[in-house]
């Protein structure tokens, strides 16, 4: 029950003029999938709760459809974050809402398999798949999760269904957190319809509606704590875009749950002193879904600005260790993936309106990283490499996303392997994929999934955080991001995050 009294507010940076001092049931660091289902089931619980985020919220004026300009504006380090060891960028974002406002929407739930390999390798008994269908359907309710209909697919989207027909694979139209969508394609880059149910959208308002206040533009660069309780945060307003510090601000709270991201939470854990890090496991086992991508050129128009985004996908192959989508960016973006310079590649871009791109994403199981803190700043350093079985994985679906656009009529394939003829002709051409010896630095990667570096265990030597996102060395910090996954979820995460979210909104509500 909500008190009729109670009024949430958002600030932005031009409203701060001095330090700010909050205190609160709960405070929450970072507004994107985790930290805002949080956030807004605690408030409706009639919890007092100060969400802090540390990008600016934007508005269909601020988005810019250029896909360079846009990453500098709504990404990490301009979008420009890569891994060490292998060189792969990896995009985060910094905006209410967090990556919710930039990706593309899909919300598909761990397959049981998945769910269950991890229930059986992490010692835990309540993240079955049976476990998380509630959290998973109550998310879908609120957020408007629903199939892709066919009138906003378009040919990009069609075409990939026309290839799974062709050769027996399974296909669906994705599930993703929209309402009225028009297919415009501008996922990436901010929905100016506001169709997409992003965080910014649907739970950070409804968390406000609640009582919440709610802090942009604010960088928490510490976890306040006393002795195995957390007490709070506390950090500087941010300018947005130059990230030049003014105020200050501390929230104190009887409970505080980390949202940051995968990347940034093991930076503010670390940084303060190294909570929470009794198994040594903070910042450890970094995985990714490395993408890799497919164009077909083919005989007639797609116009493959037009459609949603990422509107179909196949799960033939996920128990393989990859998941095949759509696909669209913006055409500065796509430019990466084509082959020539000059005349050649202007030649190349003018095939765009007659193209599909469809993606593939990896489960690298395998393939471990480390989230490594910088001498000053939060910004960490990446080390990430391919396992060569996983990568062998990647490879396997290359051709496979060969195989579907010839079979759906293309004309020709640009697949973007270094070392090999720039297009493929004819499926046969694709042959070269098995038999030449390809290595990870040959193929064009980029993965924005990742997850694991505060992983959940059920026991404390391995893992941060129990399964309701509670850190094992502490009795009122909480971890609700990607994070928390013990290992990838098979499927785009984003969902997945949103149900454990809710699970551990549920069990914080319990105790205060």
């Amino acid at each position: 029950m909500i008190p009729s009294e109670v009024k949430g507010e958002v600030r932005v940076f031009a409203q701060v003029d001095r330090d700010v001092e909050e205190s609160c049931d709960v405070v929450v660091v970072g507004s994107g999938p985790g930290g805002a289902v949080v956030a807004k089931e605690l408030a409706e619980a009639g919890r007092r709760v100060v969400l802090i985020e540390e990008g600016p919220p934007f508005t269909p004026d601020d988005f810019e459809l250029e896909g360079s300009r846009s990453m500098t504006r709504t990404m990490r380090e301009g979008g420009l974050r890569t891994t060490r060891g292998y060189v792969m960028p990896t995009m985060q974002a910094i905006c209410l809402g967090g990556g919710s406002l930039v990706n593309s929407a899909i919300c598909v739930r761990s397959p049981e398999k998945t769910l269950a390999a991890w229930c059986n390798d992490y010692e835990l008994v309540r993240t079955s798949r049976a476990d998380l269908d509630p959290h998973y359907d109550a998310v879908a309710a609120f957020a408007g999760v629903a199939p892709t209909p066919e009138n906003v697919q378009g040919a990009r989207n069609l075409l990939f269904k026309r290839a799974c027909d062709a050769l027996g694979y399974s296909s669906e139209p994705i599930a993703r957190n929209v309402r009225g969508c028009r297919g415009s394609g501008e996922c990436f880059t901010g929905c100016r319809s506001r169709a997409k149910q992003s965080m910014d959208l649907c739970y950070v308002p409804a968390a406000i509606r609640a009582g919440a206040i709610v802090l942009t533009s604010a960088r928490v660069q510490l976890v306040l704590a006393d002795g195995s309780r957390a007490t709070g945060v506390a950090g500087h307003f941010v300018a947005p875009f130059s990230g030049r510090p003014s105020h200050a601000f501390r929230v104190k709270a009887k409970i505080v749950v980390l949202a940051a991201g995968c990347m940034a939470t093991p930076v503010l854990l670390r940084k303060s002193g190294n909570l929470a890090n009794g198994s040594g496991q903070v910042g450890e086992n970094l995985q990714f879904h490395p993408g890799t991508a497919a164009m077909g050129v083919f005989p007639e128009r797609t116009d493959p600005q037009f459609g949603a985004t990422q509107g179909y996908q196949s799960l033939q192959f996920v128990g393989e260790g990859f998941k095949l989508e759509t696909l669209w960016t913006p055409p500065g973006l796509l430019a990466v993936r084509v082959p020539g310079f000059g005349h050649e590649l202007k030649r190349q871009l003018a095939e765009i309106p007659f193209s599909a791109e469809w993606d593939a994403i990896i489960s690298t199981n395998r393939s471990l990283g480390r989230v490594v803190l910088r001498r000053s700043g939060l910004d960490p350093v990446l080390h990430w490499s391919f396992h060569p079985d996983d990568f062998q994985i990647l490879v396997r679906a290359l051709h496979v996303l060969v195989e579907m656009l010839f079979a759906a009529g293309a004309k020709k394939v640009v697949h973007g392997v270094h070392g090999l003829p720039d297009e493929f002709h004819a499926l046969k051409d694709a042959e070269v994929l098995r038999t030449k010896r390809i290595g990870p630095t040959d193929i064009v990667c980029a993965a924005n999934h990742a997850f694991s570096t505060t992983r959940m265990h059920g026991n404390p030597r391995h893992g941060v955080v129990d399964e309701l996102g509670k850190c094992h060395d502490f009795d009122n910090l909480y971890l609700a991001d990607t994070g928390v996954l013990p290992r990838s979820p098979s499927v785009n995460p984003m969902f997945t995050t949103m149900a454990l979210a809710h699970r551990t909104a549920q069990g914080i509500a319990g105790r205060i």
